[in-house]
């Protein structure tokens, strides 16, 4: 696990059991670094603005405000691996890190008996994963790291820049202002924009971004329904895939 990673799991450990306190040594056991790497990570989440606290005594060690904890969730342990299943497709694809967040917030807030009868039925249902790729066929170029540049540019309204390859190959530096993420046929997935280079709204394919770095600029307002006009028409036919 990464320390982004673990950052997130270790919110997500203190929110699961508020408003009691787990210690430093306990912390580093689940998730088997060291005390002194536990004590710079709460640090840094402190620093960040998340609502840890310490708990001093011989029982005491850290704890999370319980206004960030979910209320108990009523969903059944059926209900719950449906849950499970669905987020556990997201994989590496794009809010798959925010997927699985999500899933250890759904078994945390259950009651302690249906959360254990939800997890021993997810044991018992698995999914096949996909086969390898083979080799010629198209790799993703930048990976989650080009996943969080789009998913950070939706969600501040920020202008992106990417390097962007087309279907020979070139590469073409593009200024590009976000509309909608698509998911689309194949397991591909899209990035439809207002392309400032074609002056026009484009279709951007993932796998052929080489770069995505969001830049400290805010879109100007656009509406949403001139992005998402045709959409997937426009990537079925590829009339405006760059």
């Amino acid at each position: 696990m990464n320390r982004t990673d673990r950052l997130y799991a270790l919110v997500e450990d203190l929110r699961a059991i508020a408003p009691r306190c787990r210690s430093a040594r306990e912390l580093a056991e689940r998730f088997e670094v060291s005390v002194r790497t536990i004590e710079r990570d709460i640090t840094a989440l402190q620093e960040s603005g998340v609502p840890i606290y310490a708990e001093p005594g011989r029982k005491g060690g850290y704890a999370i405000d319980k206004k960030m904890s979910l209320p108990p969730l009523n969903f059944t342990p059926a209900e719950a691996v449906a849950i499970a299943l669905a987020l556990s497709r997201a994989g590496d694809q794009p809010f798959g890190r925010q997927a699985r967040s999500a899933l250890r917030k759904v078994v945390a807030a259950m009651p302690g008996p249906e959360g254990e009868l939800a997890r021993e039925l997810a044991r018992r249902v698995q999914l096949v994963p996909p086969p390898e790729p083979t080799a010629g066929e198209i790799q993703p170029l930048g990976g989650a790291g080009i996943s969080r540049a789009i998913e950070e540019a939706l969600l501040r309204r920020k202008v992106l820049r990417l390097d962007y390859a087309d279907a020979k190959g070139a590469l073409t530096s593009r200024d590009v202002e976000p509309g909608v993420f698509l998911g689309g046929r194949g397991g591909f997935w899209y990035l439809v924009a207002w392309c400032r280079l074609r002056d026009d709204v484009r279709v951007f394919r993932l796998d052929r971004i080489a770069s995505a770095t969001v830049t400290a600029e805010r879109c100007p307002d656009r509406p949403l329904e001139g992005f998402a006009a045709d959409v997937p028409e426009m990537v079925v036919h590829g009339t405006l895939l760059d």
